[in-house]
């Protein structure tokens, strides 16, 4: 069996804003069903449809062609991986899939220019459904992501295995990558300044205050003030959480209170939080808070550029190397320890296509520089930290080639270790299938996808 065909991050948002759409003749008529249903989850027609065409753009990236059986058997182990995940109690917490979703819609917002009615213009749904049907995805995403690495832990492959698999493909079937690129940036947050701080420190005092003396509700004031996306709809309500789910400050705060206290406002990584326990249960919590994010003023925002700018005149002049200086200097957590360079979720190699980089004003940026260019100071939108500062480094380009050893060997090592992975995960699905109901659409009943390969 081709076993779980894998999509690529960029896919998400994607395939989720079309995912919703049953597909329609030109009457109108809906012509979308239910291909599988697989214990309480189906996989529609329709899903099948949009994943295969991501799948056959992916293949043009160096990435072999799937057929529909494949990407139809890809979707149904993952429907059987998020119903064993069930039984074998592998949890996804809301805290993760909420990050995820506010900051994959905030991504797509920003192609709308923060247009919500632009948004639902386009898609036929508001704002809200569609990032709730968002959540849905990402949610089964990491699910299967979980469950996958629980079935595969401790799987890893050997110099001589990448070179076996790389010479265990015909030449005229070696994949051909497209140019690629090894692109760094340095990161800086603008520190707010400290009068800001201290009128949301106000602020939420005076809410503490209002509450306690019953001039308002908590979860009136949420919904009326909290920049929390994912729960001020709620009245802040977060929901249940285990210990070491949420920000540490935080937690701490949280339970040291007794059920109904209010906490002094407290500083975390997303801000200032007023917080309320509701309820302890066993080893989970339930809280809601308002949070108040310090926005940077434009001074804020101009002292962040004005160090950088000096930091890439040192860069320029020698005095420290660019991989150096984003180590010691950047904020972004994500690509500091590499030395300032993006990569490959899937290599962790720093040549990738620039199609990999999801934010297309990051793409037509580097589009338009010359290889060892660091450009000037350049704000940007974070979506959950908001206006950010950064330099862009292009290091190195590479032209389309065919896969080979010397340039490739992380992407070949990759692919080395996902066929044994999912050779792994072939013998799991021949089992676990038995303990799950599977039923399958007669139309689909040619992929086999229930036979053993």
């Amino acid at each position: 069996m081709k076993f779980l065909y894998r999509l690529l991050p960029s896919l998400v948002a994607f395939w989720i804003l079309g995912q919703a759409h049953a597909q329609e003749t030109a009457t109108g008529q809906v012509v979308d069903k239910i291909v599988a249903k697989v214990d309480n989850n189906i996989v529609l027609e329709s899903e099948v449809q949009k994943t295969y065409l991501e799948a056959l753009s992916q293949a043009q990236q160096g990435i072999e062609a799937p057929t529909r059986c494949t990407v139809f058997e890809s979707l149904l182990i993952n429907k059987l991986m998020v119903a064993k995940a069930e039984i074998d109690s592998v949890i996804v917490t809301d805290a993760e899939v909420m990050v995820e979703t506010n900051g994959r819609f905030n991504m797509v917002m920003q192609q709308f220019g923060g247009d919500e009615s632009l948004l639902a213009e386009m898609y036929g749904k508001t704002a809200d459904q569609l990032k709730a049907e968002l959540e849905d995805v990402i949610r089964e995403q990491k699910i299967v992501e979980k469950m996958r690495k629980t079935i595969t832990e401790g799987i890893s492959v050997s110099p001589a295995e990448v070179r076996a698999f790389y010479y265990s493909i015909p030449k005229d079937s070696l994949p051909l990558f497209t140019s690629e690129a090894t692109v760094g940036q340095i990161v800086r947050k603008p520190e707010t300044n400290p009068q800001v701080r201290e009128q949301i420190l106000a602020q939420l005092k005076q809410f503490k205050q209002d509450i306690g003396y019953g001039k308002s509700s908590f979860a009136e004031l949420a919904k009326a003030n909290s920049e929390d996306p994912g729960s001020a709809a709620q009245g802040g309500d977060l929901g249940f959480f285990r210990r070491g789910e949420l920000a540490p400050e935080y937690e701490a705060t949280a339970l040291g209170l007794r059920p109904g206290e209010l906490s002094d406002p407290v500083e975390t990584q997303f801000g200032f939080h007023l917080i309320q326990l509701l309820e302890i249960r066993g080893t989970t919590f339930n809280t809601r808070h308002i949070l108040r994010i310090p926005k940077a003023t434009e001074q804020d925002v101009q002292k962040a550029e004005r160090y950088l700018d000096s930091l890439k005149k040192e860069i320029l002049a020698g005095k420290i190397e660019f991989a150096k200086a984003a180590k010691e200097y950047s904020q972004d957590r994500t690509t500091s320890d590499a030395g300032g360079f993006f990569t490959d979720p899937a290599t962790t190699s720093n040549r990738l296509s620039l199609r990999t980089l999801e934010d297309p004003v990051l793409y037509f940026t580097i589009d338009t520089m010359k290889i060892g260019d660091i450009t000037p100071p350049i704000r940007f939108e974070d979506p959950r930290e908001g206006t950010k500062v950064r330099v862009l480094f292009y290091k190195a380009r590479y032209p389309a080639h065919k896969a080979n050893l010397e340039d490739d060997y992380e992407k070949l090592k990759a692919a080395t270790l996902r066929r044994k992975e999912d050779e792994v995960l072939s013998k799991w699905f021949v089992t676990a299938k038995e303990d799950i109901f599977i039923d399958i659409d007669p139309t689909y009943d040619r992929c086999d996808a229930l036979k053993e390969k």
